[in-house]
C-alpha cells in the first residue's frame, strides 16, 4: 500500500470514527438507539480495526497460502471473500444478539434483520451480496485495479446498496460502510488476483461504472430465498 492509500484510509478512519462519535452523542439519551450504536461500534471494533488490522499485517502469509490452492485465482477470490463476509455477519449477528447487553430486549435494538445467522445469511444479506464478488472477479479479469481501489470501489457499492434499503441516510455513513464493505474484498484482491496477469489499467470512465457493476450480479442467487420461502419476512423482528 503506497503512502497516498494510508494516508486516506488514515484519514477515512478518522472521519468513520468522529462521525460515530458524534451520533452516538446524539442518540445517548434514547435507550433503543443507544443500544443500536452499541452495536455499530462493536462491528467496528471487532471487524473494520482488529479485523483489519489482522488482514494488513498478516497478508503476505495469507499469500502464501492462498497461493498453494489449485483452484483458478478468480474463484480464489470469490470464495475468499465470501469467507470474509460470513465472518463479518457472523460478528453482526452477534452484536445484534447481544441487544439485552446493551440495555433492551432482543428485538428492540439490531443491526441485522435476524437474530439467527443462518436466517441472515441464506435471506438476507450474503444470499444478496456474495454474487457481486463474482462481478469483480469479472473485472480483475480484464482490467488491473489496485486492491486499494478494489477497497474503496466495492465500499462505495456498498454505500449505495445500504443507501437503497435503509434510505439515504447511509449515505452520510460513507465511511462507515466503506470500511464494512472494502474489507470484504481488500485481503482477497491482495492476495488473490496475479499482478502479471493480462489486464490493462482502467480508464477514468470505468471506475464509476465499477460501482454500480457488482449490482448486476445479484439476480444469480438473490431469487433462492424467495423460491424456498416466499412468504420470508424482510425483518424477522
Amino acid at each position: 500500500m503506497r503512502g497516498f492509500e494510508k494516508k486516506f484510509i488514515l484519514l477515512l478512519g478518522i472521519w468513520m470514527l468522529t462521525s460515530t462519535a458524534l451520533v452516538t452523542f446524539a442518540v445517548w439519551k434514547d435507550p433503543v438507539q443507544r443500544a443500536g450504536i452499541k452495536m455499530a461500534w462493536g462491528l467496528i471494533i471487532l471487524w473494520v480495526l482488529l479485523g483489519g488490522a489482522l488482514m494488513y499485517k498478516y497478508q503476505n502469509a495469507v499469500k502464501g497460502w492462498i497461493q498453494k490452492i489449485p483452484l483458478k485465482w478468480q474463484v480464489k477470490f470469490v470464495l475468499f471473500s465470501t469467507c470474509l463476509i460470513l465472518i463479518e455477519e457472523a460478528i453482526t449477528t452477534g452484536m445484534t444478539n447481544l441487544a439485552p447487553l446493551f440495555g433492551v430486549k432482543l428485538g428492540q435494538a439490531y443491526i441485522t434483520a435476524s437474530s439467527n445467522y443462518w436466517d441472515v445469511i441464506f435471506y438476507h444479506s450474503v444470499i444478496v451480496i456474495a454474487p457481486m464478488f463474482i462481478g469483480w472477479a469479472v473485472l480483475l479479469s480484464y482490467f488491473a485495479f489496485t486492491p486499494f481501489e478494489v477497497f474503496l470501489l466495492f465500499g462505495l457499492t456498498g454505500t449505495l446498496a445500504e443507501a437503497g434499503y435503509g434510505g439515504p441516510n447511509a449515505l452520510g455513513a460513507f465511511a462507515f460502510w466503506t470500511f464494512i464493505y472494502g474489507l470484504m474484498v481488500y485481503l482477497p484482491a491482495e492476495v488473490c488476483v496475479p499482478p502479471g496477469r493480462a489486464a490493462k489499467r482502467p480508464g477514468w470512465w470505468l471506475y464509476p461504472l465499477a460501482i454500480i457493476f457488482p449490482f448486476l450480479f445479484i439476480p444469480l442467487t438473490a431469487w433462492v430465498p424467495h423460491l424456498v420461502d416466499p412468504n420470508h419476512p424482510k425483518i424477522d423482528f
